[in-house]
């Protein structure tokens, strides 16, 4: 009996043991972020087509002696100075081609994403599914931009009259094709698949939410004057460079499990970074016509211009800093906030880019770009940022614009024009400002 007692405290003791080094393995796998959890495929999560290494075979060959740390350092930023190189080109080209780059850019990125959901659609043989999203993509598309057109070039609308008509019946049109491609959906929907199917129908409408939304916020920003369009892309660029740079050389304390990557020693040196480079780049900017004025229709010679008397926010003033004073553009104390939204909630937008690839399982969004992945991975955080702009600019910025009441007024009935000029007439007398400018004419 004795000899079996001690038997069965030998064998709890071994059980204990046992489960204290599984618990310890356990401890050890969660540390070193190789869980069970992580490891087993997750059978609701599609398989994506992992991307191949497409970097130029130039470059491969240039390359070939360093490692894939200092390699991949140098093919980013080889093809970076390439991105900014075109960047400044399309930049000289004028407002209407960045138009044009910000609308392809829209298409890339849309196509990237749906190429994503493209491969849950192949393996069930969903009827339609592609085509209806590149359908939604352009019905989106006619309404953002024709609500654009008629708001931003009120006039060249009014002259020509197929736009006048297009202009009045706008959003009609726009709701009888959302419409037309909602029965479309409807009609397409298969027995046994229709949670699947309304979920890739979510799938593409998030999707023209985030992307086509957005860019047409960009448009937005980009018609307010140029300078609204530049200097929050390049504070973006900025600081996804310097925390790059400063996470390379520095980096020692991760940021975000989301992003193994990114670490804090580059995400303060990017946000300092960005600070000073948004100060100087709006001092530089604020002094040229060509930046800051809007984007116009001239009557007169039928084009666009982006010629005006610059705003106060344009005009050098006086700030007192203690035991002196210095001459700022008041746009520069804006570039402060716009800088800190890139460098302080611009990267968000990359670690829920990060937690989508993640939960793809794919690396990147597509291998457009070497050393870069795809379009979308370098427009993450450049949507969010443009949403905060054009926020910005409604609430603290922007204010009565004269010039498009005067369009407003003129596309009006005569009757109606008088009528108005009466009741102005009218308020002026009344605030004691017409007579003084009778008297003075």
């Amino acid at each position: 009996m004795t000899e079996l007692r001690h038997r069965g405290a030998t064998d709890k003791e071994l059980q204990h043991q046992n489960s204290e080094d599984k618990g310890s393995e356990t401890e050890a796998k969660e540390r070193d972020g190789a869980s069970d959890n992580e490891t087993k495929a997750d059978p609701g999560v599609p398989e994506v087509s992992v991307t191949a290494d497409d970097t130029p075979e130039v470059l491969n060959k240039a390359l070939s002696g360093l490692s894939s740390r200092w390699k991949n350092w140098w093919v980013r930023g080889i093809l970076t100075l390439a991105m900014i190189s075109f960047f400044f080109f399309i930049i000289y080209l004028g407002p209407m081609v960045l138009m044009m780059i910000v609308l392809c850019v829209q298409i890339k990125c849309f196509h990237e994403i749906i190429m994503i959901g493209y491969s849950v659609y192949h393996s069930y043989h969903l009827p339609w599914f592609r085509t209806l999203s590149w359908y939604f993509l352009l019905c989106v598309n006619y309404f953002f931009y024709g609500e654009t057109v008629t708001d931003y070039f009120f006039t060249l609308v009014q002259r020509e009259e197929p736009l006048r008509i297009l202009s009045k019946y706008h959003r009609f049109i726009s709701f009888a094709l959302y419409l037309t491609g909602f029965c479309m959906f409807v009609l397409s929907l298969v027995k046994k698949h229709y949670r699947l199917q309304f979920y890739m129908f979510g799938w593409t409408h998030v999707t023209l939410l985030i992307v086509v939304t957005q860019s047409h916020l960009i448009i937005h920003n980009l018609f307010e004057g140029m300078i609204w369009f530049i200097v929050p892309i390049s504070c973006v660029i900025c600081n996804d460079i310097m925390a790059y740079m400063f996470g390379f050389f520095f980096g020692r304390t991760p940021l975000i499990k989301l992003s193994p990557k990114k670490t804090w020693e580059g995400f303060i040196g990017g946000f300092f970074s960005t600070i000073v480079f948004g100060i100087l780049l709006s001092y530089v900017m604020s002094g040229y016509r060509y930046f800051v004025c809007p984007v116009e229709f001239n009557n007169d010679s039928n084009s666009f211009t982006v010629d005006c008397e610059p705003s106060e926010l344009f005009q050098l003033q006086d700030y007192g800093l203690p035991p002196t004073t210095v001459k700022l553009y008041p746009f520069q104390i804006h570039s402060i906030a716009l800088s800190s939204f890139a460098s302080i909630m611009g990267p968000f937008g990359g670690f829920f880019a990060s937690g989508f690839k993640r939960a793809f399982k794919i690396k990147d969004f597509a291998n457009t770009i070497p050393g870069h992945g795809g379009i979308m991975d370098r427009f993450d955080c450049q949507y969010l940022m443009a949403t905060f702009v054009n926020v910005y600019i409604a609430s603290f910025i922007r204010g009565p614009n004269p010039s498009k009441v005067i369009q407003q007024l003129l596309a009006l009935r005569p009757d109606q024009q008088l009528h108005i000029f009466n009741s102005l007439k009218a308020h002026l007398t009344e605030k004691g400002l017409l007579p003084a400018l009778e008297e003075a004419a």
